[in-house]
């Protein structure tokens, strides 16, 4: 009897509870349903605005958001940048090293910013098969800087031996000529991979001896960084050994005035940068955007010398050609048109940039024609 009471009066709560007026009561969850599948553009009915979204956007790959690449990559999409006819994509990426890489392989990828000792270590690996003919260049790009910037007990390159050097993050420049100095001086750190920005605070507690960057001066990175006493950027002495890559190029006070006393220069070491470009068969798609971008860009390239962009858009020269690297056609064309213009108004003088890498190349000849 007390069974069935007991039974009668579960029954009532659970009708209670069902029934009830709402007021501090809810009904059990029910099983959740998966989310809707969202419609893809496709689905949705609009291929027409997908395709108008991406039928003139070029992909740029730059570099790290601390280095002078991305600046560059930033900067080609504030100057070309025309709606609806061409929308210039800067790319962020772990820097000039990946950056041939993502040419390679990264989807979305179609021009990219590098180091020519970067593309020749490509070259010379042999991992990549065609490499000269799959990767081409549009035209040089600035002169970059080595820096090498230490702790105070730091006095010289070779004081770097056993020491804790970052090279940024793996992918960047720095990973590249860094391991070449190094190899050629004969200096054997314990190398690092820490993003600049986190290696300089590392540098104050004695984690980090010193650190290894590219880019070209001014270079944001060190233009912004507050000194510390006994910080100093380290000397890179060019010789015979670095003449396949490098030049030698000095940091000056002007360069770095809170960092280099007046009337002072630090010797360093410089190396040519490409703007790079996959060699798209003439009948893709993506050479269509490609050979646009080009167009825009040799003629837009005055909107890069003005006071607001990198100062050293000022001394590239899109004639000169780069050893090692195969012009894309559609560059050369495009250069060939703008020189009946140029000789029917008696040229131009070189920049200061072409001319001394024209020197040196020179100088490199005849070393090289000494050699037995």
């Amino acid at each position: 009897m007390r069974n069935a009471i007991a039974t009668g009066l579960a029954a009532a709560l659970l009708l209670a509870a069902a029934a009830g007026d709402g007021e501090g009561q809810s009904l059990p969850p029910s099983p959740r349903r998966p989310p809707a599948t969202p419609a893809t553009a496709a689905a949705a009915g609009e291929q027409a605005q997908s395709a108008h979204v991406n039928n003139w956007t070029v992909g740029v790959v730059g570099g790290f958001f601390e280095g002078t690449f991305i600046r560059l990559a930033v900067e080609l999409a504030k100057a070309l940048d025309d709606g609806q006819n061409l929308r210039v994509l800067p790319i962020v990426s772990y820097g000039g090293n990946e950056n041939v890489n993502d040419l390679l392989y990264l989807k979305g990828v179609d021009i990219g910013i590098t180091y020519t000792d970067t593309f020749a270590l490509y070259k010379k690996s042999g991992q990549v098969k065609n490499i000269e003919q799959r990767i081409n260049y549009i035209s040089e790009l600035l002169l970059g800087e080595l820096y090498v910037f230490a702790r105070p007990e730091i006095k010289t390159f070779r004081d770097l031996d056993g020491k804790k050097v970052s090279l940024g993050i793996k992918g960047g420049s720095a990973t590249t000529t860094g391991p070449i100095v190094f190899e050629r001086m004969g200096v054997h750190p314990v190398v690092l991979y820490i993003s600049n920005t986190i290696a300089l605070e590392k540098m104050k507690t004695g984690e980090v001896d010193a650190i290894v960057s590219t880019g070209g001066k001014p270079n944001d990175l060190f233009v912004k960084l507050k000194p510390e006493p006994g910080y100093h950027f380290v000397s890179v002495d060019w010789s015979d050994k670095f003449s396949d890559y490098y030049l030698p190029c000095p940091l000056s006070h002007e360069d770095y005035p809170q960092l280099i006393p007046a009337g002072e220069s630090v010797p360093t070491l410089c190396m040519q940068a490409v703007l790079a470009v996959y060699n798209f068969p003439r009948s893709s798609d993506r050479f269509r955007r490609v050979e646009r971008f080009i167009e825009y860009y040799f003629e837009r390239f005055d909107r890069l010398k003005q006071p607001s962009f990198q100062p050293k858009w000022k001394e590239i020269n899109l004639a000169a050609n780069v050893p090692g690297w195969t012009r894309y056609w559609v560059a050369a064309e495009k250069l060939a048109a703008m020189s009946k213009t140029a000789a029917s108004d008696g040229g131009r003088p070189r920049t200061e940039q072409e001319a001394r890498f024209q020197e040196f190349l020179a100088w490199r000849e005849k070393q090289q024609s000494k050699k037995p």
